[in-house]
């Protein structure tokens, strides 16, 4: 006898329909700007209209879904949201690839291409199949568009939907708490939509901030390349921590001081954003106490220290070696960028020493805070193995003792350690497999190591962006055969959502049990 479905999957489909008709409101700025460019007005028509066709059609499938919405249906509801924004998004892509007089010469005209690109960019990965010559022909509207999926996939989509569809409010906690990146994220407000709200209202400040100093420096004569258009596209993929760049060449084509600017930022991206909460309401004590904090910027300032050092006095760098200044800059800045798994990229790391590249690559699993935009394995992750490992040493020498892991006062559950290494385990397993799947499948036409693809497959499962050699910061993932681009999107989206999200969906337990 065949067992039933336990899922109300309608309610989830449903609501994951609302959620992409509602993103038809954030192709108006990419349509916007082909009005004022004159280029790509009927590629955003077309998109808005296919948008608003499959989020209305999937809405019909239920009448009242935020009732039907448990446990269950909220991993679906996450991961189906994730995905099909990601297919939905790639309409622009293939559609100017499509329509243009230069399609032949569009890397994004193919569907899988495309869709790889889009979940780049809700994932806020910023690994691209982009080579420098479609940076130069596609329009500054799709190119706007590219950096305004990873500015809305930075906070998360589910996050901004609890904050704005009532039909949410529910069952919004559990949904942030499958959605955020990271163990859990804090409640700031009695309700879960104010706090959506306020970690939205947070992100769109900073984002702010930032375009405006970026700008301010192109007024004041320091960054002539730093035009409105690109202060706006920077400010859209730092916070989120994602790394796209209408400039093929990335945060090296600006001046020194924009690069100085922007580590700031991707090193707030990359903190909690509970503590800019408690920051803005005075409550310093917690901030300063945060134990999480003090891990993550000690693990950014001694990797900085290590690799600055390495740039200083390394052999084959004539413009690093002895220049303290670019040697700090360009240390701090790729830190930073890869911790944080932003992914910009200040100069071509590629030709850094092996040690230097190990530094970077090893930076890739450590990510950023719990409740930040940042990807990976997440500091807090780690402070709390380590804390366990020595409490596993000292209790080997007094085997009768007690001894809890604190995080300052706070005692970690011994279900939530467990849920750690586990959590930690499987995404170094995951991370192993995939690796030898890429290098088993090749590129073909090209030499592909094994450090190659391993920094590959860290990049897009960390959402980190670039890797080294092939996939180095300057160079992009297009030589990568369909199959091993399709596992990558399918890495990217497990990673963004913390893996077990979607891995669950694959268990007949959840669907019948």
């Amino acid at each position: 006898m065949r067992s039933k479905v336990r899922v109300a999957w309608r309610a989830p489909v449903a609501l994951t329909g609302s959620v992409v008709k509602w993103l038809t409101v954030a192709l108006l700025f990419p349509l916007a700007l082909s009005l004022y460019y004159g280029r790509g007005l009927t590629v955003f028509l077309v998109s808005m209209a296919v948008t608003f066709g499959v989020g209305w059609s999937l809405e019909q499938l239920h009448d009242d879904p935020g009732r039907d919405l448990g446990p269950r249906e909220g991993f679906l509801m996450v991961a189906l949201t994730w995905l099909l924004v990601s297919v939905v998004g790639a309409v622009p892509y293939v559609l100017e690839g499509a329509m243009t007089g230069y399609g032949a010469a569009s890397t994004l005209r193919f569907p899988v291409n495309a869709l790889f690109e889009t979940m780049s960019g809700f994932t806020t990965t910023g690994s691209t199949v982009m080579g420098s010559i479609s940076f130069e022909r596609h329009s500054r509207a799709l190119m706007m568009w590219r950096q305004e999926t990873q500015w809305l996939g930075g906070m998360g989509i589910v996050v901004l939907a609890i904050a704005i569809l009532p039909e949410l409010s529910v069952g919004g906690a559990q949904l942030m708490d499958a959605e955020a990146p990271g163990p859990g994220i804090e409640k700031l407000t009695p309700r879960i939509a104010e706090t959506a709200r306020a970690l939205w209202g947070l992100y769109v400040g900073l984002t702010v901030v930032e375009i405006v100093g970026l700008y301010g420096f192109h007024l004041a004569g320091l960054a002539p390349e730093m035009t409105l258009y690109n202060a706006v596209a920077h400010g859209f993929t730092t916070m989120p921590t994602g790394g796209f760049s209408p400039e093929a060449r990335s945060i090296e084509a600006f001046t020194a001081v924009v690069q100085w600017f922007i580590i700031p930022f991707m090193v707030a991206a990359g903190t909690n954003f509970a503590l800019f909460w408690h920051l803005w309401n005075r409550d310093l004590s917690t901030v300063w106490e945060d134990v999480e904090l003090k891990a993550y910027l000690g693990a950014m300032g001694v990797l900085t220290a290590i690799t600055a050092g390495m740039l200083f006095t390394a052999p084959g760098l004539d413009a690093l070696v002895g220049a303290l200044e670019p040697s700090l800059r360009h240390a701090a800045f790729q830190v930073a960028s890869i911790v944080t798994t932003t992914g910009y990229a200040s100069t071509d790391f590629n030709f850094w020493g092996q040690h230097a590249q190990f530094v970077l690559v090893f930076a890739m699993f450590v990510g950023g805070s719990a409740g930040s935009t940042g990807g990976s394995i997440k500091i807090i992750r780690w402070v709390v193995i380590l804390k366990s490992f020595r409490r596993e040493l000292f209790t080997t020498v007094h085997p009768e003792a007690i001894q809890p892991v604190r995080l300052g006062e706070t005692v970690i559950d011994e279900t939530a350690i467990r849920g750690i290494y586990a959590f930690s385990a499987l995404y170094l397993v995951i991370f192993g497999v995939a690796t030898l799947l890429v290098v088993g499948v090749g590129v073909s036409g090209e030499s592909l190591s094994a450090f190659e693809a391993a920094s590959a497959v860290a990049a897009t499962l960390g959402n980190v962006g670039p890797g080294v050699g092939l996939v180095g910061p300057m160079n992009n993932f297009l030589a990568f055969p369909r199959v091993s681009k399709l596992l990558m999107v399918f890495l990217m989206w497990i990673g963004r959502l913390e893996i077990l999200p979607v891995l669950v969906l694959l268990t007949g337990s959840y669907w019948r049990s």
